[in-house]
């Protein structure tokens, strides 16, 4: 243990995703050795990334504007979409060129154990999206481990109702990783080879009439 400022920044640091205690400790003491000017870049950078991103009121991908550049390119096909957990899965998509959709960012997965529930993403916003009817087809990206194979069941079940066909990645994935660990050509084959979980209706509809959208479902309580 360490005293003052030392503690509280390895502390501070130990609290990040993938560092450990002794992590932590080489960090803190990698930037005592640094250069002020650069320990003051380095907090500077983290201030201004904290105050200058936003989230896309779209797709809810991190934006340095209102709407994303995905949402705002116009060659993108906007009958697919690509419903992702966090928005680093859209870059590890990105990087494959094997999809020209749009995507919708969750927020996370169902973790009953976190207490995280349908409602605590953006289902309800996904639902809206869909209510006009322009998207065919909507791929379940989330992660291949349990909470992301229980949000991927949850909003297959949901989506039954909006006529679209609904597709996962293809087996490949390493299980119970993450999406953005994969590699391209993985992660590429996984989008091209993607398998159904649910068809739409193919009877037509009535008088030569569109099916009417239907309203969104509520989130807050699954289906039995």
């Amino acid at each position: 243990m360490y005293e003052g400022p030392i503690q509280d920044l390895i502390d501070a640091l130990s609290r990040l995703p993938g560092i450990g205690p002794r992590g932590a400790q080489r960090i803190a003491f990698h930037l005592l050795d640094a250069p002020e000017e650069d320990v003051i870049e380095l907090a500077d950078t983290l201030r201004r990334v904290k105050q200058s991103t936003r989230f896309c009121e779209v797709c809810f991908n991190v934006s340095q504007e209102e709407r994303c550049r995905v949402c705002r390119d116009p060659r993108r096909d906007r009958s697919q979409l690509c419903v992702v957990e966090e928005s680093k899965d859209v870059v590890a998509i990105e990087r494959t060129n094997e999809f020209r959709g749009l995507y919708h960012v969750l927020g996370g997965s169902i973790s009953p154990i976190d207490g995280r529930g349908p409602a605590d993403l953006h289902t309800r916003e996904l639902f809206q999206r869909l209510a006009d009817g322009e998207v065919s087809e909507v791929i379940l990206a989330t992660d291949p481990d349990t909470q992301g194979e229980a949000t991927a069941a949850y909003l297959s079940r949901m989506l039954r109702d909006f006529g679209v066909r609904v597709t996962r990645p293809a087996s490949g994935l390493p299980v119970g990783g993450d999406l953005e660990y994969a590699d391209q050509v993985t992660l590429g084959r996984a989008f091209e080879g993607r398998r159904a979980m649910f068809e739409p209706d193919p009877r037509p509809a009535q008088a030569g009439l569109p099916h009417p959208s239907p309203a969104p479902p509520d989130v807050d309580r699954p289906p039995t």
